[in-house]
């Protein structure tokens, strides 16, 4: 079964854990792979805005050698992704009106795509306002739908799905100061008929918990895990149960 058959056919809360290729350090990625291993974490998504350091391909290869979890590129523009992976999410900033990040970067890279052995779960990302300035925000260069707008929010998820994506991923950012509100998840959740993305913020049980209740069917953990990689296992233990 395709990543993507997955995550439409699951009957269950989904985990991604979101390892940072430019932060690739040996021991900490490990602590983190030894708590998805032990928490069966459903995916492994691996990206981030800036990549400074050539080490997405190295990152990669060790996070495969020391696990199984599908390892899912989550690319902040056309060089960020590599055959190496088992899908990418091929994001259409919708959120935006940055030409590049709605289809500008896709056409740099699609032809190439197209020719490896890497699944393609098109996704429509949608930037949150969650309290502080993000480097997703910044290096997008837009404006994330306030926090407070969950029509707006809901608009465009819909307006994504009609256009024919696959999957919605509304996120806060990394170092978002709190997570989306549970009364913007719950409106897009009820307005798409595609399975729901969340992520930013989520440093707790309670939060991940609120979330999920909330319409997400999967949630991701990204600097919260990297602080406490124990606590995916924390989080895992109850959302796996909704």
């Amino acid at each position: 079964m395709s990543i993507l058959a997955d995550i439409e056919s699951s009957n269950k809360a989904q985990i991604a854990m979101l390892i940072d290729p430019d932060k690739f350090e040996e021991s900490q990625v490990l602590k983190q792979i030894n708590a998805a291993n032990n928490a069966e974490v459903d995916y492994i998504f691996l990206g981030g805005s800036l990549i400074s350091n050539n080490a997405l391909d190295i990152s990669i290869e060790f996070i495969k050698a020391n696990c199984n979890i599908p390892l899912v590129l989550f690319p902040g523009n056309s060089t960020h992704v590599s055959s190496k992976a088992d899908a990418v999410l091929f994001l259409s900033l919708i959120s935006g009106r940055n030409a590049d990040l709605l289809i500008g970067n896709h056409i740099h890279v699609a032809s190439w795509i197209k020719k490896q052995k890497l699944e393609v779960i098109p996704t429509g990302y949608m930037l949150i306002e969650c309290g502080r300035l993000t480097t997703a925000q910044y290096i997008s260069n837009t404006i994330p739908i306030p926090y407070d707008k969950p029509d707006i929010a809901s608009a465009t998820a819909v307006a994504g799905e009609l256009l024919g994506l696959r999957t919605i991923y509304i996120d806060g950012g990394s170092g978002a100061e709190k997570t989306i509100s549970v009364q913007m998840i719950s409106k897009v959740k009820q307005s798409i008929d595609i399975p729901l993305i969340v992520g930013g913020g989520i440093k707790s049980v309670e939060s991940a918990k609120k979330i999920v209740k909330a319409g997400a069917d999967i949630i991701v953990i990204g600097n919260a895990a990297e602080e406490n990689p124990d606590l995916i296992t924390d989080i895992a233990n109850e959302i796996h149960q909704l």
